[in-house]
């Protein structure tokens, strides 16, 4: 999948730990976990509102695009 998911990076920069956004955000640490893996297929924009507002970023700061992973997926 193109997306790149750095909620680790943003979380170790923070000091946080996932239990603690989890709680926060009022989330189970289990799905914060899928999130963070980059296993998710979708995410509610409340969600990364939330998500956001704790860890006091921007979205771009937790999900990137990357053209190559998806290249390196589907070659032309």
């Amino acid at each position: 999948m193109p997306i790149i998911v750095n909620l680790d990076v943003v979380l170790a920069q923070r000091k946080m730990r996932l239990n603690t956004l989890a709680e926060l955000v009022d989330i189970t640490p289990q799905n914060l976990s899928v999130l963070k893996t980059g296993k998710a297929k979708a995410i509610r924009f409340d969600t990364l509102e939330k998500i956001c507002a704790v860890l006091e970023c921007q979205p771009g700061d937790i999900l990137a695009f990357s053209k190559e992973v998806d290249e390196l997926i589907t070659p032309a």
